[in-house]
């Protein structure tokens, strides 16, 4: 079979899936069903691989193609198909409006009717009565989406008009994603309402999927459908249109909306028939998806263009790379919605960010509360503590809390990350809530009698546990002050977060993950950090949970002493404002998969990368946690170290590693695909060789789940420090932190930063150009930089090496804060008071140079005694007899360093734009000033205030 064979073989078993009857021309029979696929039917213009019938009437082509050719080009030999014309067969167009091309592997789209005709990759065939519904109708839903009416305004915040706006503008511009930046409390979700209403009302938009990270915010944005009064005729939109809520198997092929988590989806569309409720109480923000090889095939009961949108809301980030394939299963526009986005999350959405409304507006707007940090410091959680042996401590198993006790025969020293996962310090926990409840009615909430609803972040499940039991001991309160809501408290999860919302009891609720993300409760006013957070992203996810501003009504329903609700409060116990904060990046590509499976794989022969990367990342990850009795197991088992065993599966990874092993198993200089897809395999085998024995399997799951907690009751902490920052401002410290990882990340890939990190220093010259390409760069999200707030951050963090008290910073002082960071600079100065340091010192350089004799009448760098003619006129410029600039030099060299420190140099063609220049008499008089000498000078400021 020819490879064009095998593709129409695959593309046939396509479209039987889709629905159609697939005929050879000899034995055509429109009437065998609603949508017929013809073989190598013969056209005016040609033959066409397939000809598409639905109901008789001719609709459509595929060109079909080999496996692995470039589809793009191929439009243009199916447009003289679909625009031919062809006798004798009924049809209501002039053309044909649906135009396939695949390869069975990879098929792109297109409707010959939309306002820019223009081919969009699909999964694969749309059904026959798809076709025909799309057919009847007069207008296509691209071309509908450009004739959005006015917007009723009317109960929108500003930062929701802009949004709605800017995203029908998109879709105008047949944008196929888009995403919305607005910050938590900003009303995300009312937004989305709204303009689904629109686009289901004005565009006929057949079905919305609106995905969450989890049931709990399902339910929440049920609801928000449920309250929503629709603009025009005021009914409810839920008394328009049907919205379903998933919580079983099947789509209701009446709703207009469908809420879900993805999870739920991936498993409709894998059939599943058994899927757990429980599935849809984990967020995916940490968690991932359990036990599951994810991969996406064609559903006939979900056929993909069951969905023209999907909006997905604050979903966790694998959303947007391992689970992408649920998203592109589906012809649909895609919609993000989010309030801190990462630099994963705009890459997957084309950078198309058609709305930034960060929190600084919001808070300047009064959408948002701000917040200020309490920090509590103890000497355990700073540096861990030693407990001497002789000394009888508690162990506690990690997951059963079965306690048993054991007599230390030698010396228990742990560090402050060890904390509540290794060792548990009780007096730790008791030290910080003690030292919070003492300061909860004077610093932090001054003058209030009731606790204020109150969220505490805990590392674990079994760190919650005990915090709990000790919040109540030092509160000395009952079970309903204080309750844990996480996924092992045996209750619903939206009845937790319903009673924490909205009755007066539990004051405070200590979690883990479940309400980090998304969840709705505007009465909190304290979010207590026990646990630190390394990614950007979720910090700012978690800090949301108190940024919504409440009516005062509402918030007496539950805090009936408060005044108001105009900040919150984070008291900070682990330092989580002051760690460096970046951008999470995936290095276990199976999050999802049990270590158990892993290893179950691997010596089943499964070597793909990702799970081969997945084994070597959690292997690592073991390694740092076992002692050396550990290691010494695995090295009599393996006859190796764990290192080196996941040292051999990264080489297995590397394409360098790769290409060696080709070069030498096939003798060749040039491997092929063949030939490294074959070494790679070897790599990876061989890797994988210690995992054959079961024994040592055995032993790396006995060592995995070998983790007792050991119960610190001898160590008693002491407070270091508990009070509102004042040197400097956690957010100002993160500010500086993530400055630093950006330069240092982007070193080598921005012409700016590498010629002030790498460049020669007689080559460092910087143009006005590659300083904007900077700055548009660093105020991209997800860090938005910009001179101002950088500067003020260092103001606070680096107060006594600050100069400058200027509050508006120049473009150019971007210079100043680069080279600060990476340690050029000692100061950090405005870049034009740098500039007139340097002008200064110049000055004096060259009338030293004179007065030494080291410059002469034909030594280019003095101005000398020269001639000039201009005009016909000759002009003899002098400097003075002692070397010194005359009067009108000086003016107009301060002009030129005026320039210089706001453009970075300057050139001949500045002084025809520059009004200071201009008003001076512009080139030809600064010529008649300095005679030849004008571009020496200049040459050197450039050097000499710059670099």
């Amino acid at each position: 079979m020819t490879p064009e064979g095998k593709s129409r073989e695959e593309i046939d078993r396509m479209l039987l899936s889709a629905g159609w009857v697939v005929q050879d021309r000899d034995d055509i029979n429109l009437g065998a069903g609603v949508g017929v696929a013809v073989r190598e039917f013969h056209l005016s213009s040609g033959f066409a691989d397939y000809l598409l019938f639905v109901n008789r009437k001719k609709v459509g082509v595929i060109e079909a193609k080999k496996k692995g050719a470039t589809l793009s080009g191929v439009s243009d030999q199916s447009d003289k198909y679909l625009k031919g014309a062809v006798s004798g067969i009924p049809n209501k167009f002039d053309f044909l409006p649906f135009g396939y091309e695949s390869t069975g592997k990879e098929t792109f789209f297109r409707d010959m009717r939309d306002p820019e005709p223009r081919s969009r990759r699909v999964y694969s065939f749309f059904r026959p009565e798809t076709l025909l519904e799309w057919s009847k109708q007069d207008m296509t839903l691209r071309g509908r989406m450009k004739e959005f009416p006015p917007l009723v305004t009317k109960g929108l915040r500003e930062c929701q008009v802009e949004a709605i706006t800017s995203l029908e503008r998109s879709f105008a511009g047949d944008h196929p994603r888009s995403l919305i930046q607005m910050a938590t409390g900003s009303g995300k979700t009312f937004t989305a309402v709204s303009f689904i209403y629109r686009l289901i009302k004005h565009c006929n938009a057949g079905r919305v999927l609106f995905l969450v990270d989890r049931t709990s915010l399902g339910t929440q944005t049920f609801k928000e459908f449920q309250k929503y009064e629709t603009p025009d005729d005021g009914r409810k939109f839920t008394e328009l249109y049907n919205v379903q809520h998933l919580s079983g198997q099947k789509i209701d092929p009446v709703s207009r909306v469908c809420i879900s988590t993805i999870q739920r989806l991936y498993s409709i569309l894998s059939g599943e028939e058994d899927y757990s409720p429980e599935d849809d109480e984990m967020s995916l923000f940490e968690s991932g998806f359990y036990g599951r090889k994810m991969e996406v095939v064609y559903n006939p009961e979900v056929p993909v263009e069951t969905f023209d949108f999907i909006v997905t809301d604050e979903c966790h980030r694998s959303i947007y790379n391992l689970w992408s394939q649920v998203l592109e299963y589906f012809d649909a526009h895609l919609i993000g919605l989010t309030a801190t986005p990462s630099a994963q999350t705009l890459g997957f959405f084309n950078k198309n960010l058609v709305m930034e409304y960060g929190t600084e507006r919001a808070i300047a707007d009064g959408v948002n509360v701000g917040f200020d940090v309490f920090r509590i410091v103890t000497g355990i959680t700073k540096n861990g503590s030693t407990v001497d042996s002789d000394f009888w401590v508690e162990k506690r198993d990690k997951l059963s809390r079965e306690r048993r006790w054991e007599l230390l025969d030698e010396e228990l020293s742990y560090t402050g990350n060890q904390l509540d996962r290794d060792v548990v310090s009780a007096d730790q926990i008791r030290t910080v809530v003690r030292t919070f409840r003492e300061h909860l009615f004077t610093s932090l909430f001054p003058g209030r009698n009731e606790v204020p609803k109150t969220l505490i972040f805990a590392k674990n499940d079994s760190h919650a546990e005990d915090i709990v039991e000790i919040v109540r001991e030092e509160f000395e309160r009952g079970n309903d002050f204080c309750k844990k809501i996480t996924y092992r408290t045996g209750r619903k999860p939206d009845d937790m977060i319903r009673e924490f919302r909205g009755s007066y009891n539990p004051r405070i609720a200590v979690t883990v993950d479940m309400v980090s993300t998304g969840v709705d409760i505007k009465p909190l006013e304290c979010l207590v950090f026990m646990r630190d957070v390394k990614s950007q992203v979720y910090f700012e996810q978690m800090l949301g949970r108190g940024t919504r501003t409440v009516e005062l009504t509402e918030l007496h329903q539950v805090t009936s002493d408060a005044p108001a609700k105009d900040r919150f409060i984070v008291v900070d116990a682990v330092g989580v404002c002051e760690s460096s904060k970046s951008p999470l990046v995936v290095v276990d590509k199976k999050p999802s998969v049990s270590f158990k499976k892993l290893l179950e794989s691997v010596a089943s022969g499964n070597y793909d990368t990702d799970t081969v990367s997945t084994l070597a990342t959690r292997l690592a990850r073991l390694d740092r946690k076992i002692g050396d009795k550990e290691r010494e197991e695995i090295f009599d088992s393996a006859g190796m170290p764990l290192s080196g065993i996941v040292n051999d599966l990264y080489s297995s990874l590397d394409p360098d590693e790769i290409e060696g092993a080709a070069k030498e198993m096939f003798s060749t200089k040039s491997p092929g695909y063949d030939e490294l897809s074959e070494a790679g395999f070897e790599l990876k085998s061989l890797a994988c060789r210690p995992f054959d024995s079961p024994n040592f399997r055995r032993l790396l799951l006995d060592m995995k789940t070998r983790s007792e907690q050991v119960i610190d009751r001898v160590s008693e902490d002491s407070l270091l420090e508990a009070g509102f920052s004042t040197d400097a401002s956690e957010r100002a410290i993160l500010t500086v932190a993530n400055f630093r990882k950006f330069i240092e990340e982007n070193r080598d890939s921005v012409t700016a930063l590498q010629i002030i990190y790498s460049r020669p220093h007689k080559e460092r010259h910087l143009t006005f150009e590659q300083i904007k390409e900077l700055s548009e760069i660093l105020s991209e999200p997800p860090y938005g930089f910009t001179p101002d707030n950088v500067w003020a951050a260092y103001e606070k963090v680096e107060k006594d090496r600050v100069r400058g008290a200027n509050p508006h910073r120049m473009l150019t002082d971007i210079i100043s804060l680069v080279r600060f960071t990476i340690g050029s600079d000692y100061y950090l100065e405005p870049f034009s008071e740098t500039v007139e340091h340097r002008f200064e010192r110049w000055i004096k350089e060259r009338e030293s140079a004179y007065a030494k004799g080291s410059t002469n009448d034909s030594d280019t760098n003095t101005t000398g005694n020269k001639s000039h003619t201009i005009n016909n006129t000759n002009k003899t410029n002098e400097t003075n007899r002692s070397g010194k600039f005359t009067p009108e030099q000086m003016e107009w060299l301060n002009i030129i360093k005026d320039h210089i420190s706001t453009s970075i140099s300057i050139s001949p063609d500045d002084f025809e734009y520059n009004q200071r220049l201009i008003q001076k008499g512009g080139l030809i008089s600064a010529y008649r000033a300095f005679g030849d000498d004008l571009n020496t000078i200049m040459a050197e400021l450039n050097e000499a205030l710059t670099v």
